[in-house]
């Protein structure tokens, strides 16, 4: 039967360019590595579903649960080369990944309950990201190729106070407060488009397209403030959140990224600029 064989072969084949393209959506396939662990981090993984102390290379799926403690990070791998780092005190989940490598393209969608993160899109380096998101408890970041970090809960709103954009008398939910800033492809990116990111706060969405600009939302149901630019003060407060800093003589996992700076032109954040757009990485 030779039309049914052609059939057949047809369907098999759409099945199989199907689970080339969508595998974590259909298959609940794992996306990605916890590349660097410092100190406590928690994670449900495929092979062991109850939250169990992580190690690195440890595989992750869609759903997965990332939990940290105090004074310690993980740095999630995508497939697609996606980096997202996940700060201290901070519980994140990877919602949804689409990653079709003949296509060169990719969509990560990621929930952050509470917690610092930094987002760096694999194929921004080439072409944008497009349809990759952000979701806080008040907010949801649309993610145009760039460099994207922010934080959840009281430290959100302590960075808003130091900024000088809310003072002690503006009520701010310390549970679900979100501070976002866009840190690049600024304007002397080079050979890449310029980052950009949408926010949505209820059914307003406003754009923030210069490296170094932030949007504070104090709480549910409440305006968002901004954007402004982060001072230099405000990305090096993020910075220690995330836990970017070497332990002297210890470690090397840590380490400034010059050509990804250049190649990204972090340019924006404050007075003294942003200080650069470090990547991480894992020796060996």
């Amino acid at each position: 039967m030779p039309t049914m064989t052609a059939f057949t072969r047809k369907i098999t084949l759409a099945a199989a360019l199907s689970a080339a393209i969508i595998p974590a959506i259909a298959l609940g396939q794992e996306v990605g590595i916890t590349a660097v662990v410092r100190n406590d981090v928690k994670v449900t993984t495929p092979a062991n579903p109850t939250l169990h102390k992580a190690k690195p290379r440890e595989r992750i799926a869609l759903g997965n649960d990332i939990v940290t403690g105090g004074s310690s990070m993980t740095q999630l791998l995508l497939l697609d080369k996606t980096s997202f780092t996940v700060g201290a005190n901070a519980r994140v989940r990877i919602d949804r990944f689409v990653y079709d490598p003949a296509r060169n393209a990719s969509s990560v969608s990621t929930s952050v309950a509470k917690g610092a993160f930094r987002f760096m899109s694999g194929r921004g380096l080439k072409k944008g990201g497009e349809g990759s998101s952000i979701k806080t408890p008040v907010a949801s970041i649309g993610i145009r190729g760039t460099i994207v970090e922010g934080v959840v809960g009281e430290e959100a709103i302590a960075i808003a106070r130091r900024e000088g954009v809310i003072d002690r008398n503006t009520t701010a939910d310390p549970e679900t407060a979100s501070l976002i800033v866009l840190r690049g492809p600024g304007r002397n990116a080079q050979g890449v488009q310029r980052g950009a990111i949408d926010v949505t706060v209820g059914d307003q969405v406003i754009p923030l397209e210069d490296a170094g600009m932030a949007l504070f939302i104090p709480g549910p149901g409440q305006a968002p403030i901004g954007p402004f630019l982060l001072s230099q003060r405000g990305i090096v407060s993020l910075r220690d959140l995330l836990g970017v800093r070497p332990i002297p003589g210890r470690e090397r996992t840590f380490e400034r990224d010059p050509t990804t700076d250049q190649q990204f032109g972090c340019d924006g954040g404050g007075e003294s600029g942003a200080g650069g757009c470090s990547v991480f990485y894992q020796p060996g």
